[in-house]
Formats: C-alpha cells, structure tokens, sequence
C-alpha cells in the first residue's frame, strides 16, 4: 500500500505567548513545521504528504516556504474549527488503498525508527499508535480528591498514527464528539482495537515557550 502523511497544522499555538503561530515560530533558522515536514522527507523524499493549515495561514504559509526556499513538494489544504474537522479535511486528498500517518505539525523530533515502526505494523494489522511509558507518577484527579495510578500501565500516546487509509476515512465519517482528542480515539469509537507501538522519547509536542529550547538542544545533536 502506497505510503501517505497527513500533517494536521491547525492549532492557533496560544499558549506559546508568541507573535506568530505556533507552526511558523523559529526553530533551529528556520519555521517549526518545515522541520515535521522534512521529517518524513528523510524517511521517503517521494512520499506524499498533505498539510492541513487554517485558511488564513495558507498564503503565508506559501511565502514562507518561497523565503526559505523550502524544496518540498506538498499538499496543503484548509483545516476546520477542530482537528477533528481538519483532518476530516485532509483525508479527502488521501487515497482509500493506502497507509496514512496523521502527524501533528508541532512535533518536529520525531524519529525515523518511530516513523518506519508505524507504517510497518499498520500494514500487518490496521493500524499502529506510538506511545512512550511514564517516567513520572501518575494520579487520577476527580474534583478535589485525588488517587495514585499504576504508572507500569500507563502510556502516552503521541504521532505519527497510522492507519489504512478508507478504514479511517470511514471512522471519519461522523459528527464531531469532544471526546475526539486524536486519530486513534476516532477510530476506537467505531469499536475498532488499538495497536500500539513504541514512540521516541524525543518527540515532544511543541506546546510552551520552554519546549522549543528543549527541541533546539535535541536538534543540535542530531547528525547533520
């Protein structure tokens, strides 16, 4: 099956405090997105890769990769009110007979084992989510009481998740539910069962101010 990766690059970043959105803040000379973008590049140049961006960010979006002279070939298409509706969105230009990794645009460190792992057992058994274990204890808060969890079964979970691309199409084919935080709960809704995979622990998600000194560290110790 034809390899496919859907970024889903919506979000407004607010609580990165910055003057631009979060998918364009710098990173290591140059946009964030352009790192999760070259990500998969370096997997497979050839592969196809659709990004979903809110409207108002498509033309400058455009003008920044002219800037930047950033060679890759992509897709990019209007993302809705949720991700939910983003994705929605960028699975229209996804092929039914295919594999698709829906990635968030924030993580730009994920690694090409992660990336090779998912695809790979997406193909044997439907789908394939990353995770990492908690290296931290875990409690359960309800209101004002608290309880500990077992961290050993904890996981959490990151992107890219993959998927055979019409069986996810049809997951989408419903109304939105605010219990749809990302591909795999979709999916899970349709009573589907779950694959997880191992994550990297370097693939953080882009979200304060404090994550993009970690992610520039991370990246200066990368192979050039």
């Amino acid at each position: 099956m034809k390899k496919q990766v859907l970024i889903a690059a919506g979000g407004a970043g607010i609580r990165m405090q910055a003057s631009v959105p979060k998918q364009f803040t710098m990173l290591a000379g140059k946009p964030l997105l352009m790192h999760t973008i070259q990500a998969f590049l370096s997997y497979d140049p050839g592969i196809h890769i659709v990004v979903v961006l809110p409207e108002t960010l498509i033309v400058p979006w455009q003008q920044l990769c002219r800037q930047y002279r950033f060679p890759a070939s992509h897709e990019v298409v209007a993302g809705g009110p949720t991700r939910f509706h983003s994705v929605k969105n960028g699975l229209k230009r996804i092929p039914d007979d295919s594999l698709v990794a829906v990635h968030d645009g924030a993580r730009p460190l994920v690694s090409l084992d992660t990336i090779s792992r998912v695809f790979h057992f997406a193909a044997k058994f439907g789908n394939a989510i990353p995770v990492v274990v908690s290296r931290d204890s875990v409690r359960l808060a309800e209101g004002a009481v608290s309880s500990p969890l077992n961290r050993s079964s904890i996981r959490l979970v990151q992107t890219p998740q993959c998927f055979r691309g019409g069986r996810l199409k049809k997951s989408f084919d419903r109304n939105y539910h605010e219990s749809f935080t990302d591909e795999a709960t979709v999916f899970e809704a349709d009573g589907e069962r779950l694959f997880l995979v191992d994550g990297n622990l370097e693939n953080i998600k882009i979200t304060h101010p404090s994550d993009l000194i970690i992610a520039e560290a991370l990246l200066a110790k990368r192979p050039s």
